[in-house]
């Protein structure tokens, strides 16, 4: 999991005079790919990711789904620039251009964010807390999307029950159905929308499984169906393959079904993942498989 490094910060150059430096050596650590002039009297290292300083240039922090990106909790949405302002803020700068103003429309892909912030900030900080990532995402979001990231985000260590509360307690009451549904043990977000499609069929199930000689299954769905959430990063190689075939047989030699399902189907083809789970549940209750025919 990336941890935002303690370099990462914002430096003015009264800052960095401060700090030994000279108006020449700021112009040579600028000139030389150390600092980045983010904007006028806004200084980063050039090592902080480019996010963060796209968001310094607009004249925000880093915030919601672009900021959980960065610390690797799950999100489905892979675009745009979320940015908090402050509410005083009274001109917004152009991601792409250094110095110049936006006026009317922020530029494509970026998001503003002016909720009052339940983590104050502090001057040299690149982006918020990620209680405040976190309210900004759920107001952002898919409700079941917003589950699968929070749900990443306990599983993280990033935030506990505490946490939670003080996230709910800002959000309109509404969202209560989004905290009902946490469940910090999924490993990955394609589980918890998994989990959310099998919840929404009526059928029981159990949540990470530890089986005798096989190891942990994803899901066991009313005692028979195991499904398995399967990532290119954990299943593409042939010898994990291999692996999982044994565990799949030694699943059905116990009477179970095995079925996998890829995380960008379940994230991206959601309908017609739905539609076969329903398609499976259905068999086994009418003790026959369809042909179609």
């Amino acid at each position: 999991m990336l941890v935002m490094h303690t370099d990462w910060r914002i430096w003015t150059r009264a800052e960095l005079t401060a700090e030994g430096m000279t108006r020449r050596g700021i112009r040579a650590a600028v000139d030389g790919g150390v600092l980045v002039r983010a904007r006028r009297d806004r200084y980063l290292p050039s090592s902080a990711p480019a996010e963060l300083i796209r968001a310094v240039r607009v004249g925000g922090r880093l915030t919601c789904l672009a900021l959980l990106r960065l610390l690797e909790v799950f999100v489905v949405t892979g675009e745009g620039l979320h940015v908090h302002l402050p509410g005083n803020a009274s001109r917004m700068r152009s991601p792409h251009d250094r110095f110049t103003p936006l006026r009317g429309r922020v530029s494509a892909g970026v998001v503003l964010h002016w909720l009052p912030l339940l983590r104050p900030l502090g001057t040299g900080d690149v982006c918020v807390d990620v209680v405040d990532a976190l309210v900004h995402a759920v107001l952002c979001q898919p409700a079941r999307h917003a589950v699968a990231t929070l749900d990443s985000a306990l599983h993280r260590g990033l935030v506990g029950a505490s946490e939670i509360a003080e996230i709910f307690a800002a959000l309109p009451a509404k969202y209560g159905i989004v905290r009902d549904l946490l469940d910090g043990r999924a490993e990955s977000g394609s589980e918890t929308l998994m989990r959310l499609m099998v919840r929404a069929t009526g059928a029981t199930y159990e949540l990470q499984v530890v089986m005798r000689g096989i190891g942990r299954v994803d899901l066991v769905v009313d005692g028979w169906l195991v499904i398995e959430c399967d990532s290119e990063e954990f299943h593409s190689s042939w010898r994990q393959q291999l692996k999982d075939r044994r565990r799949d047989l030694a699943l059905a030699q116990r009477g179970y079904v095995t079925w996998r399902v890829t995380a960008a189907q379940i994230m991206y083809q959601p309908d017609e993942v739905a539609a076969g789970l329903r398609g499976l549940l259905a068999s086994r209750r009418d003790g026959r498989i369809s042909t179609g025919a």
